[in-house]
């Protein structure tokens, strides 16, 4: 990685974040509430090996104060907005272009960008699988920290084992934000969430299971992990699984709504 390098604070060597290449591929997605399946085709891009981790937040985000206690737990609670700024303040800092324009609390993705990012739903999950088609990369207790573990909170990343990938905690200790809206019609501008938490039971453990929150929402069990890689042309509004044109299909519900649902409008 090109741009700043390790930072000294107090005899504590922090550095941004380490990646993992990623091999392009396809995956098949499904979404339970819409009954539909959809292939991504991906291309190659970089995955933080771990959660980010408090230090490299602290890195980012702080101006050469002290490092906080626990340096190797995942910075957490952290909300999708919090997420994105950080990418494009860790971009800045590595001398990278960002990937987000942000305008309040609209942001919008440059999928030509090289900067630090937060990956897509398409791109989590082919990277939390590395190639499996089972619903976990291995023996739940050696790779995740769930509620079997009976742990009171997340605890330092990279402990267990690591996926096929190099990737560590894909599954368990704290959930992780994508870019992708959880679901355009149902939960207006909620974003996605993967991966399961340190209290989750074995059956939300698993590649495949997703849950959404609002992108301002503070959760003790959510955090996130680092992309990188331009994936597409400069002005594009879809990539990796992700279409802004999807998205603007999905939010425009037609006829009465059913109980419950606040489609996000003005996309």
């Amino acid at each position: 990685m090109r741009g700043h390098g390790p930072l000294q604070l107090g005899g504590l060597v922090l550095t941004l974040p380490a990646l993992a290449a990623i091999p392009g591929g396809a995956i098949t997605l499904r979404d339970a509430r819409a009954g539909t399946v959809r292939e991504a085709v991906l291309a190659p891009f970089s995955l933080g090996r771990t959660q980010l981790t408090r230090a490299e937040w602290h890195l980012v985000t702080a101006d050469g104060g002290s490092p906080p206690a626990a340096v190797g737990l995942p910075a957490h609670p952290v909300t999708w907005f919090q997420a994105v700024e950080f990418c494009n303040a860790a971009s800045q800092r590595a001398g990278l272009a960002p990937a987000y324009r942000i305008d309040g609390r609209s942001v919008d993705w440059d999928v030509a960008s090289d900067g630090f990012r937060l990956p897509t739903e398409a791109e989590w999950e082919w990277a939390a699988r590395a190639g499996s088609t089972a619903p976990v990369y291995g023996e739940l207790a050696q790779i995740a920290w769930t509620a079997a573990d009976s742990v009171a909170g997340p605890q330092p990343v990279g402990l267990k084992r690591a996926n096929s990938f190099g990737l560590f905690d894909m599954i368990g200790n704290v959930w992780e934000w994508c870019w992708d809206y959880a679901d355009t019609a149902r939960y207006g501008d909620y974003r996605s969430l993967r991966g399961g938490g340190w209290d989750d039971p074995q059956w939300r453990a698993r590649a495949s299971v997703r849950r959404g929150s609002a992108p301002d929402a503070v959760l003790e069990d959510v955090g996130f992990r680092v992309a990188r890689g331009p994936v597409g042309l400069p002005g594009a509004g879809a990539a990796q699984g992700w279409s802004a044109a999807a998205d603007r299909e999905r939010a425009a519900v037609k006829g009465p709504r059913p109980v419950g649902w606040t489609p996000l409008r003005g996309l």
